[in-house]
């Protein structure tokens, strides 16, 4: 074991950014709040991002041979009860995500045959483009069930070189924003105009102070997956001085560079020009500015009218060629790991015998037929309910951002009765004070909560109730049937005694 070789301040500091940093949030930030996004993702990443994740590595270290993973920090913190529905939810944070990325992955997938979003135009029997991309939605999520139920998984390397080429399009973005604003003479595309575009949004959706509130959810979606580096303190050198070295270190990188990517995409992106037609939404976002930074691109560089259009749709469909395999890849993970590893790191008491049966392929499958049902009904309801394509996709986004956010109060609440605890073997300590970890654990707390309340607020405020119905649905939902699943149990329980 001694030779064992160990993880060094750099090579944590390239875990943690390929882990939490997007390339997609900079294009969603920039068309929800322009340059204000800034301050937002500031203060996320020194509000939530940093102490939280030091928090995660105390959690990792303490229980490093723990098999259940978030539920056996919780499990060991707050009890058993709190544990399986914190992270009943959690696991309904990924169930989430497959709801809305199986109905975005065709948005990248046009893109690369179109150079453009084309799904708009999409009919199948008589159905409008939303509706059509629902069943699409519906169709992606049984394909993938089916192939990996089955054993089909060696597809999810490809995840692999969708992750270069969403790193590369980072590079793009860097020098070729910084040609057209050397080409154009430092001139932006979006006025900066001091602390008036560090406050102020040019969507008029986010100018009400509310609305603004609700945007802490995005941010803190940009930095969320902190968790699970939680374990890694046992792989590095000195822990007790690589990791927060590390994290610190990592939280000032990643802030800077997404405060830079946003500034950069006002180099080639007008909001009101580009970003305010009915066209654009939160499914194209990227690829719509993609397609922007290559038109304009061009035009700096003196091309021909038409020329500049085909590099815009080329510069698109290199992203949506990266965003489809990263998706791709993802998807065939994702569909069964994090679903396998609650199942599997829980008691079994809590579920049916033929949810925890695993089959050939060593997957649970008839879970993940259930999984994929529940998937199916989301998407069916969501893209049937009425909204136009800017609707579907803010609901979806709006749906994965609160489900991803809301864990944490589990994972954040849980943190003091953990410190509680005296009989623990804790190798790895940051906070050493009754003060600090209460302090740091309110403050998280209430960055959370602020996020989550105005996310729901904001279009309860609008009258628009099925926008803030299926905004925090699945955090209620799954914590109801995760109750559920609990009282059986107990039930069950006390009949054998």
């Amino acid at each position: 074991m001694e030779n064992t070789k160990k993880i060094s301040v750099t090579g944590l500091i390239l875990m943690i950014f390929t882990s939490i940093f997007g390339f997609a949030n900079t294009t969603v930030a920039f068309d929800q709040m322009g340059y204000a996004s800034i301050i937002w993702y500031v203060l996320a990443a020194f509000l939530f991002f940093l102490p939280s994740g030091l928090m995660f590595a105390e959690y990792g270290s303490t229980f490093k041979d723990a098999k259940g993973g978030i539920y056996s920090w919780l499990e060991q913190s707050i009890g058993e009860k709190l544990a399986f529905i914190g992270t009943f939810i959690w696991l309904s944070s990924w169930i989430i995500w497959m709801v809305s990325t199986a109905s975005k992955v065709w948005i990248p997938f046009s893109t690369i045959f179109a150079g453009h979003d084309a799904t708009q135009s999409w009919h199948l029997f008589g159905l409008s483009s939303t509706q059509t991309i629902g069943l699409m939605g519906i169709f992606w999520i049984v394909f993938v069930t089916f192939c990996t139920t089955r054993g089909m998984t060696s597809i999810a390397k490809v995840s692999s070189v969708g992750g270069i080429f969403v790193a590369l399009l980072n590079v793009v973005l860097f020098i070729v924003s910084l040609s057209i604003l050397f080409l154009n003479h430092g001139q932006l595309a979006e006025p900066f105009n001091g602390l008036s575009s560090v406050v102020h949004s040019p969507n008029p959706s986010f100018t009400s102070p509310i609305a603004m509130l609700s945007f802490i959810v995005y941010a803190v979606f940009a930095y969320g997956g902190m968790e699970s580096m939680g374990g890694v303190t046992d792989s590095l050198k000195k822990p007790e001085k690589t990791f927060p070295r590390g994290i610190i270190i990592s939280t000032v990188f990643i802030g800077i560079m997404y405060a830079l990517s946003i500034f950069l995409w006002g180099i080639s992106t007008n909001w009101h020009q580009t970003l305010s037609g009915h066209n654009v939404d939160l499914g194209n976002i990227t690829y719509v500015m993609m397609n922007n930074l290559g038109f304009v691109f061009g035009k700096a560089l003196g091309l021909q009218q038409a020329t500049a259009i085909t590099l815009g749709q080329w510069f698109a469909r290199f992203a949506g060629l990266g965003m489809f395999m990263a998706y791709l890849g993802s998807f065939f993970v994702l569909i069964y790991s994090p679903l396998k590893s609650f199942i599997l790191g829980s008691p079994k008491k809590f579920w049916p015998a033929k949810v925890t049966t695993l089959n050939k392929a060593g997957v649970p499958a008839f879970a993940m037929w259930c999984q994929a049902a529940v998937v199916a009904v989301f998407v069916l309801f969501i893209s049937f309910g009425g909204s136009d394509a800017q609707g579907f996709y803010t609901i979806l986004t709006d749906m994965a951002n609160i489900s991803t956010t809301f864990p944490y109060l589990f994972l954040i609440g849980a943190f003091p009765f953990f410190k509680r605890r005296q009989d623990l073997n804790r190798p790895f300590v940051i906070y050493k004070t009754k003060f600090s970890v209460y302090a740091t654990t309110i403050i998280v707390l209430i960055v959370l909560m602020f996020g989550i309340v105005f996310t729901v607020v904001e279009p309860l405020l609008q009258h628009d109730l099925n926008t803030a119905f299926w905004t925090v649905i699945g955090p209620i939902l799954f914590g109801a049937i995760a109750w559920g699943f609990y009282v059986a149990s107990e039930h069950k329980t006390n009949k054998k005694i």
